[in-house]
């Protein structure tokens, strides 16, 4: 009886749409270790798929696929280049793909590798969440995480699934990539901007493309001065928009390759290999 209680309550736990908000803290360039990017993005899970992705970008452009407004973009909050993209995982098929965008294209990763993870016997309460360690050697990094069985979840952030259980915490030996999970809450639907055709490549690939990115004024989409902020702002065909400062623009004698600097992809990828 009991057991048949358990799965009618997993069942019903699992039919409702849910979103894990994670802390994640980045060190965007191995070279100096004391730049610190901090982010938030969302798991969404319905309990078929999930999706893992950046909170404040999915807000910006689900307003935006609405008004088609260009002040709303540039009203929005922004967020870290380097986290643009979108990690899809299907349960049932035990799939899953990585999504991102360079330039104008589309990109994807199918992925069927996940952590192979050593249950160790510690444990721990995490923001009143009854915790277990576990360990992974994934993708070149050695990884430390916190699950709970207390939500019927075997997910994670990012690409980290497979543990009986929630990952509540998660981080690599060296401190570079730090997931904290500090919101859960139910939601009426879940992550929906997925591109309806893509240019698949492996992961190393995709670094590849990302690492060989240039900038001219061609990937300008638009450009707006903003002469009471101080700012102008320069939307890229990809959607991010980047924000010098009108007095920083006069010191810098070449703006294409000034913005190439900043717009530059992280050199510390989560997967090392």
């Amino acid at each position: 009886m009991y057991k048949l209680l358990f799965f009618f309550i997993v069942s019903l736990v699992s039919a409702q749409n849910y979103r894990f908000v994670y802390e994640y803290k980045m060190k965007p360039d191995v070279k100096k270790k004391d730049s610190i990017v901090t982010d938030y993005m969302n798991l969404d899970t319905n309990g078929k798929k999930s999706y893992f992705y950046n909170a404040v970008k999915y807000e910006r452009d689900s307003l935006y696929a609405i008004t088609k407004s260009y002040k709303d973009l540039l009203s929005a909050k922004s967020y870290d280049q380097n986290l643009s993209y979108v990690v899809e995982k299907d349960y049932s098929k035990k799939e899953m793909n990585f999504y991102d965008k360079f330039k104008t294209v589309n990109l994807s990763v199918p992925e069927n590798e996940t952590p192979k993870w050593k249950i160790e016997k510690e444990f721990l309460i995490i923001n009143h969440i009854n915790c277990r360690k576990a360990m992974a050697d994934y993708k070149g990094r050695i990884w430390e995480a916190w699950f709970s069985k207390d939500y019927p979840v075997n997910d994670g952030p990012y690409k980290f699934s497979g543990l009986p259980g929630l990952v509540v915490s998660l981080k690599d030996s060296e401190n570079n990539h730090i997931f904290n999970l500090i919101q859960i809450k139910k939601v009426k639907g879940i992550f929906s901007l997925l591109p309806k055709s893509t240019k698949k490549m492996t992961f190393a690939e995709y670094k590849k493309t990302m690492n060989g990115f240039t900038f001219t004024n061609e990937d300008i989409q638009s450009m707006n001065i903003n002469k009471q902020t101080g700012n102008a702002d320069i939307q890229l065909k990809d959607g991010f928009i980047a924000r010098v400062g009108l007095d920083e623009m006069k010191k810098i004698k070449n703006l294409d390759e000034e913005i190439a600097r900043r717009l530059r992809r992280t050199n510390n990828y989560i997967e090392r290999n």
